[in-house]
């Protein structure tokens, strides 16, 4: 009964055994498969080709290299650079994090699958054999018991018995021993599992926790040069940080605006209130957010440098007439006397901040030029109150457009009108160029125009040497061809530091330049501004019919 008890649990414990290692071996096998096809990085390479071979490394690279090619004088070319630093770092921290994972749970779920899991099989193979060897022994013996009671050799048959009952114990034992083992071994193989489990989360936390950490030393980085930085949007940022930012009184996207149709737009009929091309006034909201110079393509439309100018006034976060004031302008241009309505609306106009006040004074010289023109663009102060006060001055009170608008309207033209109609006596604080330098800079550009000109003359006449002119303004050099005697470079020099470069050549090389990179031009004379770097976009080209006015936009700008 016992040997037979003994076979069966055996041969259940067989069946038990080989199901469930074959599972595990096969749950194994797939976790293994499965996270190796995670890996970015190539099994069992060497650290520095699998760290070369990252898609976070080419990544890396690529923005590198994007830096280098845009230059550190640019904000995206810096943080390209940043970037491509982190992701570099980004990537070294994968590669450590891909090695343990590869050496900590890889490597074991491997040895599981191909080599303990086969090591048990084999133990199962061998228990088999020890079944067969005990079930045989226990044949004979009982063989043998059967014969003592027919035989006549009792006493022989008896030690014959005896000693395969001592057969069939030996087996008996083997079989118990390698049963207990082989059970052994299965209950710890079957808790192989967990420790790669365990290992893979914590590796992927202390991975996480590591690429986080590169992630905020660099974000702050990033941020304070986006701060730094002076070329940002102007449209929706506060007047009072666009103005610092940038080092200006007037706010870039009013004053390029308001040059621009001073020079095409002034009797366009209907100004500021003809809608301009949504996507022309896009492309010019764009290029004024870049400040970029390259603006020559909107000169032949007015109403969308019109419509520019209104959706800066309007994006403002605050009114140009302020939030704070509001109140008070509604108050003053309810005053019924004439006199004493202009007296009160000149009294809050004084209350404006610096800067507001500044900004104001400049759009508000401009409309009241833009009104003298009115009968050619039909814009008196009256229309152009309409159309564009609703855009210096609303209510803070929540609502929408079209409310806030119908409630003010009526008050927001009875404050701008007469603003407009009395500019020089709101603003008397003498006469307006609309430029951000002085009167005498201008008048000093007229000059330099009539003198660099006489000087054209004069190298043109056989002249070959540089020559050189002083003034108590300015210093005038004239570099002059050794081959063709063409002048092919002017240094002015302004006093208090204030220095331009005016470069010539032929008109039919139109060519110049700066240090040792030429630039092609489309005509033989241009302007680099005094306080600009050594860029396209800072350089005008100009034709002589047009120096005078084309120098001091370029200047102004």
């Amino acid at each position: 009964m016992i040997s037979l008890s003994w076979s069966t649990s055996t041969f259940f414990l067989f069946l038990q055994i080989e199901r469930r290692m074959e599972l595990v071996r096969v749950v194994s096998h797939n976790t293994h498969k499965k996270m190796a096809s995670c890996l970015q990085g190539h099994i069992g390479a060497e650290a520095e080709k699998r760290h070369k071979k990252l898609p976070l490394t080419a990544l890396s690279q690529a923005m590198m290299e994007g830096g280098n090619q845009l230059g550190e004088d640019s904000l995206i070319g810096k943080m390209m650079e940043v970037c491509g630093d982190a992701e570099n770092r980004l990537a070294s921290e994968l590669m450590q994090h891909e090695l343990q994972i590869e050496k900590d749970v890889l490597d074991p779920l491997s040895q599981l699958a191909e080599v303990e899991i086969p090591n048990i099989l084999k133990q199962r193979k061998q228990l088999a054999k020890l079944v067969l060897d005990y079930d045989s022994a226990k044949a004979r013996w009982l063989q043998a018991t059967k014969s003592i009671i027919s035989g006549t050799n009792t006493q022989a048959l008896t030690a014959k018995a005896d000693l395969l009952k001592e057969e069939v114990d030996e087996a008996m034992n083997k079989l118990v021993w390698e049963r207990s083992q082989l059970q052994d071994d299965l209950l710890v193989r079957r808790l192989d599992l967990i420790p790669p489990c365990l290992q893979l989360l914590e590796a992927q936390a202390d991975y996480h926790r590591k690429s986080l950490t590169v992630l905020e030393s660099v974000l702050p980085t990033i941020q304070a040069q986006q701060d730094s930085w002076i070329e940002k949007p102007a449209f929706g940022t506060a007047l009072d940080e666009h103005l610092k930012r940038s080092a200006r009184e007037i706010a870039l996207p009013m004053e390029a605006c308001v040059m621009m149709l001073l020079e095409t737009g002034m009797k366009e009929e209907g100004l500021f209130r003809i809608a301009a091309g949504a996507s022309k006034l896009k492309k010019l909201k764009a290029a004024l957010d870049c400040s970029t110079s390259q603006l020559e393509e909107f000169y032949s439309d007015p109403h969308a440098v019109a419509g520019a100018l209104k959706s800066y006034l309007r994006e403002l976060p605050e009114p140009l007439m302020t939030h704070q004031l509001y109140d008070e302008w509604i108050q003053a241009s309810s005053v019924s006397d004439p006199d004493k309505r202009l007296q009160a609306l000149w009294v809050v106009c004084d209350k404006l901040p610096k800067n507001n006040r500044n900004n104001l004074r400049y759009l508000v010289k401009f409309l009241a030029k833009l009104a003298q023109d009115s009968e050619a663009n039909k814009m008196t102060p009256s229309n152009i109150a309409i159309v564009l006060g609703p855009n210096l001055l609303w209510a803070k009170t929540e609502g929408s457009l079209a409310e806030m608008a119908a409630a003010t309207s009526v008050h927001v033209v009875a404050i701008v009108e007469p603003i407009i109609q009395h500019a020089d006596w709101f603003f008397p604080e003498g006469r307006l160029c609309f430029s951000s330098h002085s009167d005498l800079v201008s008048t000093l550009a007229l000059v330099l125009c009539d003198l660099l000109l006489k000087y054209i003359i004069i190298l043109h006449a056989g002249m070959c040497s540089d020559h050189r002119f002083e003034s108590g303004f300015y210093t005038i050099t004239l570099h002059s061809s050794k081959t063709d005697r063409t002048p092919n470079l002017a240094a002015v020099c302004f006093n208090k530091e204030v220095t331009s470069r005016v470069y010539m050549g032929k008109s039919n090389r139109n060519e110049r330049l700066i240090g040792k990179k030429m630039l092609h031009l489309n005509a033989p004379f241009g302007i680099l501004c005094p306080d600009q770097t050594h860029s396209d976009q800072n350089f005008f080209p100009i034709e002589i019919g047009g120096l005078y006015r084309s120098f001091i936009r370029s200047w102004s700008m």
